[in-house]
């Protein structure tokens, strides 16, 4: 066996991102830093029938006036945020506050009928269907017999 085949089998595929998803573990995980886990809503994006992008985002602790969804630059921004104040003059703090948000930027296909888009929320999930453009059908191009001109 030749050395550079032996060599090319041990080496390991460069991830620049291993580092990153490692520290983002680790920072997140129960008893790191003091903090307990983060709960990072859950974004599903799929195709249907190869004739539309699907986006489904788990928002339970967000109400339908707290989320908007744009276009952007050929790209979906969904967009949710949740305060709330509460006072009690009971206990011994006068105000309680505090606040969510969830930003997700989805680079829309170049096909996609960005017109027909629609976003529908329910039981706590935000549905957005994208449908994608009718593709024109293929041109068949003739071939002629003899010398080109």
């Amino acid at each position: 066996m030749r050395e550079d085949t032996v060599m090319a089998r041990n080496l390991v595929r460069f991830d620049p991102f291993a580092e990153l998803s490692r520290l983002q573990r680790e920072f997140f995980e129960d008893g790191v830093y003091g903090l307990r886990q983060a709960k990072l809503p859950t974004t599903d994006i799929y195709t249907k029938d190869d004739k539309e992008l699907i986006v489904e985002v788990h928002l339970p602790d967000f109400d339908e006036s707290d989320i908007s969804v744009d276009i952007d630059e050929g790209a979906l921004v969904i967009q949710a945020e949740k305060h709330e104040k509460e006072e009690d003059k009971g206990k011994k703090y006068v105000v309680r506050e505090s606040s969510q948000s969830f930003y997700r930027r989805i680079a829309l296909p170049q096909q996609s009928d960005q017109g027909k888009i629609a976003a529908r929320f329910d039981k706590g999930v935000l549905r957005v269907e994208v449908p994608f453009a009718a593709l024109p059908a293929p041109t068949k191009v003739p071939i002629s017999a003899g010398p080109a001109s």
